[in-house]
């Protein structure tokens, strides 16, 4: 799974911390999803998309090989 953190974060001018600290989770864990390392939550996703005022889908997207 992919996702688009990287790219909100920088339209949103805001540090891996802050959105750490906005959704509950470690800055450590937002760099791993950032890296493809791990897979959020479903309600991990819903709360990192609704950071950013996003659908899900819009944030998080399946390739081909998934």
């Amino acid at each position: 799974m992919k996702n688009s953190i990287r790219v909100e974060r920088a339209i949103a001018d805001i540090s891996q911390q802050q959105l750490a600290d906005s959704v509950s989770v470690s800055r450590q864990t937002i760099n791993a999803i950032e890296k493809g390392r791990f897979v959020p939550s479903t309600v991990l996703a819903l709360k990192i998309a609704r950071h950013f005022n996003k659908k899900v889908d819009d944030i998080f997207f399946l390739e081909e090989e998934d």
